[in-house]
C-alpha cells in the first residue's frame, strides 16, 4: 500500500510539475521569442535538478542547524513527514530523474 501511494505522490509531484513548467515556458516564448519544445525541454531539465537537489529540505534542514545547535535542540530526523511517503531519493528517482529525461528528449 505504501508504494502505491509513494507512486501516486510521484505522479502528482510530476504532473504538476510539469503544468508548472509548461506554463512558464509558454510565458517565456511569449516574451523573448523563439522554439516552444526547445524551451520547455531546458525548463523541464532545470526543475527536475531543483527537484532532485531539493526535494527533501535538505537544504532547509542544513541552514537551520546553526540555530538549533545553538538553542540546545535536537537535529531533525531524516524521515519523510507531513503525510509524505516519498523521501529525497523518491523524489529524485521517481520526479526530478523523469523530468531531467523528458526535457533532454525534447530537446534532441
Amino acid at each position: 500500500m505504501t508504494v502505491v501511494r509513494g507512486l501516486r505522490e510521484a505522479l502528482m509531484l510530476f504532473v504538476i510539475a510539469a503544468v508548472v513548467v509548461a506554463v512558464a515556458a509558454g510565458v517565456w516564448v511569449a516574451v523573448a521569442g523563439g522554439d516552444y519544445v526547445v524551451r520547455l525541454g531546458m525548463a523541464l531539465m532545470v526543475v527536475g535538478a531543483l527537484l532532485g537537489v531539493t526535494g527533501d529540505l535538505t537544504l532547509s534542514r542544513i541552514g537551520m542547524m546553526g540555530p538549533r545547535a545553538t538553542f540546545g535542540v535536537a537535529p531533525e530526523r531524516e524521515e519523510a513527514g507531513g503525510g509524505r511517503v516519498l523521501t529525497g531519493v523518491g523524489i529524485f528517482l521517481f520526479v526530478g530523474l523523469p523530468l531531467i529525461v523528458v526535457g533532454a528528449l525534447l530537446i534532441t
